[in-house]
C-alpha cells in the first residue's frame, strides 16, 4: 500500500507515519530528504532520529527520490519518505530549473511498480494565505498539484491535525 500523510507543521503526520511503519512489522527504511544547513535543522533532524526505532535503516537523499525508491522498494520492506515538501524545496534551490520537472515525473512515473509499503509525509501548505513572494508562491502551488498527483496514486490519503488523523481516502486508521 502506498500512504499519503498531510499535515501542518507540528501536526503529528511523522509520528502517525512510524506508528504506521512499525505496525507494518516489515523491515523499515526511513529515506530522509531534509538538508541539516543550519543549526535549528541540525536540531530537527537530532529530534527525528531520537524518536525512530534504532533497528531502522536509514537513507538521506535530498534530490533523487524516485531512484533510491526503486532501488529499496521490496515486498518485505516499508519505506518512509519523510518529507516530500523538503525535497521539493531541494529542488526549487537547485540551479536547473528542469531538474524539479524531471524527479517529480520520475516520482510519479515509478510509483505504480514499486513493491511493498510506502509511506509519504508531506506538509500540506495550501490552507493558509497565498504568500507574497515569487517563489514561496511557486512552492505552494508545486506543492499542491504534487500532493494532488500523489493523493490520486496512493491507496490511502490522511490529513493530521493536532495529532488527529481523517483519513481522506482508502481504509480509515
Amino acid at each position: 500500500m502506498q500512504q499519503l500523510i498531510l499535515g501542518g507543521a507540528r501536526s503529528g503526520k511523522s509520528r502517525l507515519a512510524e506508528r504506521l511503519a512499525t505496525e507494518t512489522s516489515l523491515d523499515v527504511i526511513y529515506i530522509a530528504t531534509s538538508q541539516p544547513l543550519d543549526g535549528e535543522m541540525t536540531q530537527r533532524v537530532a529530534m527525528h532520529r531520537q524518536s525512530r526505532p534504532q533497528h531502522w535503516g536509514l537513507i538521506e537523499e535530498p534530490i533523487e527520490l524516485a531512484r533510491v525508491l526503486r532501488e529499496n522498494a521490496d515486498n518485505d520492506r516499508c519505506l518512509l519518505v519523510d518529507c516530500l515538501t523538503l525535497w521539493l524545496t531541494n529542488l526549487l534551490m537547485l540551479e536547473d530549473p528542469e531538474r524539479l520537472s524531471h524527479e517529480r515525473e520520475a516520482l510519479l512515473n515509478c510509483l505504480a511498480e514499486l513493491p511493498g509499503e510506502i509511506i509519504f509525509v508531506s506538509n500540506e501548505t495550501g490552507l493558509g494565505v497565498v504568500p507574497l513572494g515569487e517563489l514561496t508562491r511557486r512552492y505552494v502551488d508545486e506543492a499542491g498539484w504534487l500532493h494532488q498527483a500523489l493523493a490520486e496514486r496512493c491507496q490511502r490519503v490522511v490529513l493530521t491535525v493536532a495529532g488527529l488523523p481523517l483519513t481522506l481516502k482508502g481504509p480509515a486508521l
